[in-house]
C-alpha cells in the first residue's frame, strides 16, 4: 500500500512537469541542439560537417571581437553597479524613513514605461544639441556629441540602472525581510556590531538572492541592444556597438553559421559565469544552509 502510493504520488508530481518540460524541449533544448548542428557546418546548402572553422574564423572577426570586448566592459561595470546599488537602496528602504512607498513607486515606475517612450528622453538629453550639452554650455563647456563618443559607456550604465534598479531593489527587500530576527537579536546580546551583523549573517542570508539578481542583471546586459538599437540605429558608434548588434546584423545578412558560432560561445560563457557565481554563492552560503 505504501509503495503504490509512493507511486502515485511520484506520477501525480511528474504529471505536474510534463508540460513544463515539453515546453522547455520544444522552445529551447531543440532549438539550441539545431544552433550547435549550424555552428559545424559550411553552409545550409551543402552542410559539409568543417569542426571548429566556424569557431576559428569568428574569433578574428574585428566586428564580433569588438561587439565582445564592449558587452564584456558594459557588464563589468554596469552589473556590480546594480546589484550592489539595489542592495543599499534595499537596506535604506527597509528602515524606517518618510514616504518610502512614495520612493519605491519610483523606482519601480521604469518596469511600466513603454521603452520607447524612454529611449525618446534620453536623445532628448544627450543629443549634440541637447539638455545636456545646454546645461554644460552655462559653464562654459564644449558641446559634446554624446552618442557617439567613449561617453556612450556611462549613458548605457545609466539607462541600465535606471531600468533595473528598481525590481532588485524589490527582490533584495523580500530577501531581508526573511532574515531570522532572532540571529540578529542574539547576535546583538553579545556585543556584535552593525558591520559584523551586516557581513556575517546578513549578506550570508541574502547570498541566494545575490546570486540570482546577478544572474538577472547579467542577462539585462546583454539584452540592452532594444534601448541601443532605438537610440542610435543598428549601426552605432563603435563603443556602443554589443554582441546583440553583432547577432542582429549577422542575421540580417543570413550568415546563419557565424551567427550559430556566435551563440554557442556566448552560452558557453554565460554556463562558466553563472557556474563561477554558484560555487562562489554555495562556498559562502553553505554553513546558513546547515
Amino acid at each position: 500500500m505504501q509503495v503504490r502510493k509512493k507511486i502515485l504520488n511520484a506520477l501525480s508530481q511528474w504529471g505536474w512537469l510534463i508540460p513544463s518540460l515539453i515546453g522547455v524541449l520544444i522552445f529551447f533544448i531543440i532549438p539550441f541542439c539545431v544552433v550547435m548542428y549550424y555552428s559545424v557546418l559550411d553552409n545550409l546548402a551543402f552542410s559539409n560537417f568543417v569542426g571548429l572553422e566556424n569557431f576559428r574564423k569568428l574569433l578574428k572577426n574585428d566586428s564580433f571581437l569588438r561587439a565582445s570586448k564592449n558587452t564584456a566592459i558594459f557588464s563589468a561595470i554596469a552589473v556590480p553597479l546594480s546589484v550592489i546599488l539595489s542592495l543599499v537602496m534595499a537596506f535604506g528602504l527597509n528602515a524606517k524613513i518618510p514616504c518610502k512607498s512614495w520612493i519605491k513607486s519610483c523606482f519601480l515606475c521604469p518596469l511600466m514605461v513603454p521603452i520607447a517612450s524612454v529611449v525618446l528622453v534620453w536623445q532628448v538629453i544627450f543629443h549634440y544639441h541637447g539638455t545636456l550639452n545646454q546645461i554644460t554650455g552655462l559653464f562654459g563647456a564644449e558641446p559634446i556629441d554624446w552618442l557617439k563618443s567613449n561617453w556612450s559607456y556611462f549613458i548605457l550604465t545609466i539607462m541600465f540602472l535606471w531600468k533595473t534598479l528598481g525590481y532588485n531593489m524589490i527582490l533584495f527587500m523580500s530577501a531581508i525581510a526573511g532574515i531570522p530576527t532572532d540571529i540578529l537579536e542574539v547576535a546583538e546580546l553579545e556585543g556584535a556590531g552593525e558591520f559584523y551583523k551586516f557581513l556575517h549573517i546578513k549578506l550570508r542570508y541574502l547570498s541566494p538572492t545575490i546570486l540570482f539578481v546577478t544572474i538577472l542583471s547579467i542577462i539585462s546586459s546583454f539584452k540592452m541592444f532594444r534601448e541601443v538599437y532605438l537610440l542610435a540605429g543598428p549601426y552605432p558608434h563603435e563603443s556602443m556597438y554589443l554582441l546583440q548588434h553583432f547577432m542582429n546584423n549577422t542575421f540580417q545578412s543570413t550568415d546563419y553559421q557565424k551567427l550559430s558560432s556566435a551563440a554557442v560561445l556566448l552560452s558557453i560563457v554565460m554556463i562558466i559565469i553563472i557556474g563561477i557565481l554558484y560555487l562562489i554563492e554555495r562556498k559562502y552560503g553553505e554553513d546558513v544552509e546547515e
